[in-house]
């Protein structure tokens, strides 16, 4: 009864549910999927940033404030089913290069984001990041999606445990389990093996978990049965419980959630200042660069995830263009810039994004119901915080297969197109970076087609990007 109350004439004029091929159910069971899929973030995130000095409880509240703001934007106002939230990729750069490394404080990497965010709304608004996008060859779009799969299928075996990623004491300090002081870190960093991928324990109970997890959702997909990653999630929590993996919440308290430590402390000032012994240009022209590497990653990252998902859900246009895209970046762009007011690193689009189109989504409603889901998550953390990783690894490394099924429209007749395209493909999960395999890809790109005597086919934005990558790598 409240579901057709809900599913009224509003609802289909609104997101254009029948047009789109969907239903509020539907919808529903997407924006469901998608966020236990990512929920993740809610407690990796704060993790992370503690590690540059910040208060956990508070960086959640802000990771969770922002993950709602720019999803429910992006689905308002572009009607597309994606969500956002503090970036992986992003965070990690915040505490170890900008923080650990470049040695300024918390508060400076977040007038750092902040003015990135500026840099990115600037971007949109006037249609030059359209305009970067629209520059990109077809076979290099099209590259995006099967790239993106393999990065989140090996993403799922990693947090299953399936593959050991060998990462030592790295994974430690990412997952907050390293109880080193900040000035220790970066010799652990440097002093880890290298990272050697080989199978997991599979005696492990997490491990037996998330492969008992895969099985019932491979069974639910061949089976076709609706919501399969949805019930195959909450299953595997469920199973997961005798097993000792699904761990209850002990305690519930409101007690210390408050935004209060993080809010509104960027220093922008300081972040200017000249330190001692250094010269005024060096400085001003390190802050510039970290502020454009930043700009690149969050642009390259969203548009690999909008492109990648977006073209499993058959969203993009002859030319591999999304519609509506500027609406899409103008949301990410607004988000990061509210959450480094509130207290967090830079907001992308999440590649999670494609477990709630494989599951049917197609409308902005998945988005709003995700963005509603971030917004109770402040007050149910303990709740959230029970799925397992063993729950969701499984849905990602199913997404990863289901978006492999992108690489048989690119064309690798000529070496010349094929060459770049694999090599975007390929470094996204070998870097675990889609900005690096993008990057990399393009470089290649300019490259032969300037050794073909093909340069003046190439757009001049493509030899601007070359040239920023070029500096962002040989810099940092």
């Amino acid at each position: 009864m409240f579901v057709r109350q809900i599913d009224g004439p509003i609802m289909e004029d609104f997101f254009k549910l029948s047009e789109k091929g969907t239903n509020f159910r539907t919808e529903l069971i997407a924006g469901l999927t998608t966020f236990l899929t990512m929920s993740y973030i809610i407690f990796v995130n704060p993790a992370i940033l503690a590690k540059a000095g910040m208060e956990m409880e508070s960086v959640l509240v802000a990771t969770c404030l922002s993950a709602a703001l720019g999803t429910l934007l992006i689905g308002l106002l572009a009607n597309y089913p994606f969500a956002q939230a503090p970036g992986m990729g992003l965070n990690a750069f915040f505490v170890f290069t900008v923080v650990l490394t470049l040695g300024y404080t918390w508060q400076q990497g977040l007038a750092i984001v902040f003015l990135s965010g500026v840099l990115f709304l600037i971007l949109t608004i006037s249609g030059l990041r359209k305009s970067i996008i629209d520059a990109i060859p077809l076979n290099l779009k099209l590259a995006i999606a099967p790239g993106i799969g393999l990065f989140i299928a090996l993403i799922g075996l990693n947090n299953a445990g399936l593959v050991d990623m060998n990462q030592g004491p790295i994974i430690d300090i990412i997952l907050g389990n390293s109880s080193l002081e900040a000035s220790s870190l970066i010799d652990q960093v440097q002093s880890a093996p290298p990272q050697i991928i080989e199978l997991g324990r599979l005696s492990s109970p997490p491990v037996l978990l998330a492969v008992i997890g895969f099985a019932l959702l491979c069974v639910l997909m061949v089976r076709q049965v609706s919501g399969a990653m949805l019930w195959a999630i909450l299953g595997t929590t469920l199973i997961g419980i005798p097993m000792g993996v699904t761990q209850l919440p002990e305690t519930y308290s409101l007690d210390r959630i408050s935004l209060s430590a993080t809010a509104f402390q960027l220093d922008l000032v300081g972040l200017f200042a000249v330190p001692e012994g250094e010269s005024a240009i060096s400085s001003i022209l390190t802050v510039l660069l970290v502020i454009i590497s930043f700009t690149l990653v969050d642009l390259f990252d969203t548009l690999g995830t909008l492109l990648g998902t977006a073209a499993k859900g058959d969203m993009l246009d002859e030319q591999g263009n999304l519609p509506r895209m500027n609406k899409a970046l103008f949301s990410d762009a607004s988000a990061t810039l509210v959450g480094s007011l509130l207290g967090t690193s830079s907001v992308t689009t999440f590649i999670e994004s494609g477990s709630g189109i494989v599951a049917g989504g197609r409308t902005g409603l998945t988005a709003v119901v995700v963005a509603t889901l971030f917004l109770f998550a402040i007050l149910l953390a303990p709740i959230a915080g029970m799925i397992p990783a063993a729950a969701t690894s499984p849905i990602l490394i199913m997404v990863g297969l289901l978006m492999l099924d992108g690489i048989k429209k690119i064309d690798m007749s000529e070496l010349s197109t094929s060459i770049p395209a694999f090599l975007l493909i390929i470094l996204m999960p070998f870097t675990y970076s889609i900005a690096n395999g993008i990057a990399i890809g393009m470089l290649f790109y300019v490259l032969i087609e300037v050794v073909l005597g093909r340069w003046k086919t190439i757009h001049p934005i493509l030899y601007l990007l070359a040239a920023l990558f070029l500096m962002r790598y040989i810099l940092l």
